[in-house]
């Protein structure tokens, strides 16, 4: 399949390729992934559109620190594994990241070709070759370093997590994944829908970390069942934390309590890890709303709107109270939600919750808003217009404003210092919390952020990890 490689000049004149996908009217009766892939041609040659920069600003651009050109020349070269497994040596989940990463803010952002053209469709190419791997059986563990005698803990399984582990195993570290749920994935099971991350594939990726070693203990409730302490006390000689920010939030308005408001975490864990939306093969409970407003404009907002079309919605709302210029949702995803029939209500916030005698939500009233001068996310600042209440019929509400760390760690860890928002204060560069030989990264770090900042901050923090460990063990070790 490979090509000869195209002069560069003429790389240039080739248009981008697009990602052929489910028609809108027909993706909303499902939820099977959205996006079919690329063919192997379309692949290639899209591949073959690379300048082969000799500075890269496209690494640079990534928070894992993928080798984009090199694995880029082996899809060109027709090696489609072998480009897997090229940014398996710096991102250990890259079917997942090629997924829902937000490549049009990093690595293409910055690609050399979108100072006149279109940039290289990394996050394509990196889906293709990943799924070309393990869907012909072809992955193969890497390289492993010997034994260290060393044992990690890490809490939560969610992408930084999960950096953390494959990196760490690799360097001959024991290596031990606890995560709460009965699944691991963290919020790329519980979070992120069927139709944008099948479970299969966030599954597969566990699977292969399994095959090199890494042991999971899911069900298991660190700060509960056993605290960051006594992880010590059981032999575990350095823990990361990564628990992420579960900790839904909600707008303090009246009418908050009426039965179908959801957060945005129950709505979709009850979807997405519990399969709601597959009953009744799975038993699981779920309000299905005719009229469903979504409160916010993230990626979790747009994955909650998506799915109560999907669960059968007749209106499906975002109701946000910003315009959609400011909006933090991937453009891919609002694109997706209008193909869809999702209504925006711009400029507009809820002021209260109206139920009827039995104590469901029947209506909300909102008010309309204009923009004012910047705050200090950066974006112009939501001010209400006085007297412009007016009602919207609803019978299911999601909340899906943002959530806050999740506490039950720093609450059962003294001396792990926390900012005033919950998260664990950490240094950057290491990603060393107050506490020695314990690191945290992801959102219980930064607040809810994305699957690849994730994942950087575990690539720092195994880093840093592995020279504490090296550093442990040679102080321990008898005099020759």
């Amino acid at each position: 399949m490979a090509v000869e490689r195209i002069q560069k000049k003429d790389r240039m004149k080739i248009p981008r390729c697009g990602m052929p996908e489910q028609e809108p009217l027909e993706r909303i009766r499902n939820f099977n992934e959205v996006p079919f892939g690329l063919a192997e041609a379309v692949a290639v040659l899209e591949a073959s559109r690379c300048l082969e920069c000799t500075k890269a600003p496209c690494v640079a651009g990534c928070p894992v620190e993928v080798d984009i050109p090199g694995f880029l020349t082996l899809v060109v070269e027709g090696d489609f594994a072998g480009a897997a497994r090229k940014i398996k040596e710096t991102n250990s989940l890259p079917a997942i990241c090629g997924r829902v990463c937000p490549q049009e803010e990093q690595c293409e952002a910055v690609c050399i070709l979108s100072k006149k053209f279109t940039p290289v469709a990394i996050g394509y190419l990196e889906r293709f070759v990943a799924d070309y791997e393990r869907e012909n059986k072809l992955t193969r563990l890497p390289e492993m370093a010997p034994s260290t005698g060393l044992k990690v803990a890490v809490v939560g399984s969610g992408p930084a997590g999960l950096t953390v582990a494959g990196d760490l195993v690799k360097l001959g570290h024991k290596v031990t994944i606890f995560e709460a749920l009965h699944k691991p994935g963290g919020v790329l099971v519980y979070g992120i829908p069927e139709f944008r991350l099948p479970k299969k594939i966030v599954q597969s990726e566990c699977d292969f970390l399994a095959e090199m070693g890494v042991d999971f203990k899911n069900s298991t409730v660190i700060g509960k069942s056993d605290t960051i302490d006594e992880l010590f006390d059981m032999g575990y000689d350095a823990v990361f934390i990564g628990t992420g920010a579960g900790l839904p939030n909600f707008m303090g308005i009246p009418g908050e309590n009426l039965i179908g408001i959801y957060s945005s975490n129950e709505y979709l864990t009850r979807s997405n890890l519990m399969r709601a939306f597959d009953f009744p093969t799975y038993d699981t409970p779920i309000i299905k709303g005719r009229n469903v407003a979504v409160l916010g404009g993230g990626n979790t907002a747009m994955d909650s709107v998506r799915t109560a079309l999907r669960l059968g919605a007749e209106n499906a709302y975002i109701v946000y109270r910003r315009s959609e210029a400011e909006m933090p949702a991937r453009a891919e995803e609002i694109h997706h939600a209008q193909q869809e029939g999702v209504q925006f209500h711009m400029l507009t916030n809820p002021v209260r919750f109206i139920g009827d005698d039995s104590g469901k939500v029947t209506a909300m009233e909102c008010i309309t808003m204009k923009l004012g001068e910047p705050d200090d996310s950066g974006r112009r600042r939501p001010i209400p217009i006085e007297g412009s209440n007016f009602t919207l019929d609803v019978d299911l509400v999601v909340v899906a404003i943002g959530n806050s760390s999740n506490p039950l760690i720093p609450q059962t860890t003294p001396g792990l210092e926390t900012n005033r928002w919950g998260n664990i204060v950490v240094n950057e560069e290491s990603m060393k919390t107050s506490r020695e030989g314990v690191y945290a990264g992801g959102d219980i770090v930064t607040g809810g952020a994305t699957v690849i900042l994730a994942a950087g901050a575990g690539k720092v923090a195994a880093r840093a990890m592995h020279e504490f460990l090296m550093t442990k063990k040679e102080a321990i070790a008898p005099d020759d």
